[in-house]
């Protein structure tokens, strides 16, 4: 599994990236969290990004939470504040449910509601799969014409979604390889893997962030969500979709700064 580590001797965070997207999404939190003294540690998600993508993996949300929480182990880091976008957040839920010692504190970004596993994202993507032609699908492009709708379907405003920042979060699927691998993620999540009863459960602090123009996640599921984990508040960021590390990091950044001093 690929970390990337920024800072030393603080007090830990783990970042864990969403459907599509790679530890590269906190590339402009997570140095900023080290300047802060703070260790801020960047995942790539087992089948993601860097991380290995073994033809045999489970790449679902209850593997990816064990996947976890060994690199925690492997880095000597007892406990975090474990920070999750969209399926990285089903996977932080996870592990606080089954490893509740190891969570000082749940950052959910963008988080789908155990009733909608797997969430709206992961629906769109197979809608694309039946609509791309099967020579595009397999074709030098590969994973393109599947996941280019879900990255521009994930930011309110199309600046903050570039061709070359298209391109950037593609790089990891080029080819029929790369196609293949991303189906194996998608078709790896259960709607088992986590469970309402589960949210109950979880104890540790909890902040929700969602951006009042996520297309994925409405305010009433938002909502909703906030008032099954018992010791959740929801925050709203303006003006953002369901990426809010790339349409307001800023905002994002000063709001786990604050919650992980206990504010």
């Amino acid at each position: 599994m690929h970390v990337a580590r920024y800072g030393h001797g603080g007090r830990a965070i783990l970042l864990l990236h969403g459907l599509g997207t790679s530890s590269f999404l906190w590339r402009a939190i997570a140095p900023e969290l080290a300047i802060a003294n703070l260790t801020s540690l960047a995942v790539d998600l087992f089948g993601h990004g860097e991380s290995d993508r073994p033809y045999d993996g489970d790449f679902g949300i209850a593997a990816q939470a064990v996947y976890v929480e060994h690199a925690l182990t492997a880095l000597r880091i007892p406990r975090a504040t474990i920070v999750g976008c969209d399926l990285g957040a089903a996977v932080a839920m996870r592990l606080a449910v089954t490893r509740p010692e190891r969570v000082e504190r749940l950052a959910l970004v963008s988080p789908w509601h155990p009733n909608d596993v797997p969430g709206d994202d992961v629906k769109l993507v197979l809608r694309a799969v039946r609509r791309a032609p099967l020579r595009q699908q397999r074709g030098v492009m590969g994973a393109t014409p599947i996941l280019r709708p879900l990255l521009e379907a994930s930011v309110d405003n199309a600046a903050a979604m570039p061709e070359r920042l298209v391109a950037r979060y593609l790089a990891p699927y080029v080819g029929r390889d790369g196609l293949e691998q991303l189906l194996t993620v998608v078709r790896s999540i259960r709607d088992d893997d986590l469970t309402e009863e589960d949210l109950r459960a979880i104890r540790a602090a909890t902040v929700i962030v969602a951006g009042d123009r996520d297309r994925f996640l409405d305010m009433v599921t938002a909502e909703r969500l906030a008032g099954t984990i018992p010791e959740a508040r929801l925050e709203r960021i303006p003006g953002a979709g369901r990426l809010i590390p790339e349409e307001a990091a800023d905002e994002l950044l000063a709001l786990l700064l604050a919650f992980v001093e206990g504010g």
